[in-house]
């Protein structure tokens, strides 16, 4: 019936267009705005030496990337009474929430501790997340992704991981 509306009333149709293109139009604007640097964060930025640079911009870059991007705590954060992550053992390790679809012997039956001192160090923590192989040379299992991070988010994520504190 719409598709008939649409058809019998010109009019009607190019409202429709005129909104749609508006929409498109004020949507990249917006995101035009949201990618542009603020003029005096630039010029700091310029200003600073490469030796002088605060990690603390590094761990809140692995922070939004830990908790918005790849969505670590799923797995890697015991769930509470409601099935929810437990924000008060964020990223301690946790049995695995998902099982697969056909029974899989290698699946992993947990995910390890990230927080605090991650399983590996720091140069084998940024080899997995820029190429998805672990210390031993092998892949890792399913469910955890295999990353192709850029050397920079590895980088974050690893300074993001070792803030969070761990807990016994």
């Amino acid at each position: 019936m719409l598709s008939r509306d649409l058809s019998s009333n010109p009019a009607h149709r190019r409202d429709l267009v005129s909104q749609l293109a508006l929409f498109l139009l004020s949507s990249a604007i917006a995101l035009v705005f949201l990618c542009l640097e603020p003029a005096p964060a630039l010029a700091q930025k310029n200003q600073e030496h490469p030796s002088e640079k605060s990690s603390a911009g590094d761990v809140a870059r692995g922070k939004y990337i830990v908790e918005s991007v790849a969505v670590c705590g799923q797995c890697h954060t015991p769930r509470d009474s409601e099935g929810n992550p437990d924000r008060n053992r964020w990223l301690q390790g946790s049995p695995l929430p998902y099982m697969p679809p056909k029974p899989d012997p290698n699946w992993p039956l947990s995910a390890p501790r990230i927080a605090g001192n991650p399983p590996a160090n720091d140069a084998d923590m940024v080899k997995l997340l820029t190429t998805g192989i672990w210390t031993t040379g092998t892949r890792l299992r399913f469910p955890m992704p295999q990353f192709r991070m850029d050397r920079k988010d590895a980088e974050a994520v690893v300074a993001y991981l070792k803030s969070v504190p761990a807990r016994p």
